[in-house]
């Protein structure tokens, strides 16, 4: 589990990159680099990391369901995500 600090950065993060989207790319676009250096290092989507919405493991993370391979495994044997169910053949 991670902690919740961690957590908690990562939101903070991903709130500044939406917040400084179009920003960032009017500035690349008009190749104005040094005004690009300005902005706040959070503000670039490179510094993003994948967490799972449940515990914030950073590894092993699905992206379509936004968890980690442990938690998508028994959410999906208790029968709490739909339409996913254990394979057997």
């Amino acid at each position: 589990m991670a902690k919740e600090s961690m957590k908690a950065r990562e939101v903070k993060r991903r709130a500044m990159v939406e917040k400084y989207a179009e920003r960032r790319a009017a500035l690349k676009e008009a190749g104005d680099y040094i005004a690009l250096q300005k902005l706040p290092k959070n503000s670039s989507k490179v510094r993003l990391h994948n967490r799972c919405n449940l515990s914030g493991r950073p590894k092993g993370y699905m992206r379509m369901f936004g968890l980690s391979r442990i938690n998508f495994r028994q959410m999906a044997l208790n029968g709490e995500i739909p339409g996913v169910k254990k394979a057997s053949w």
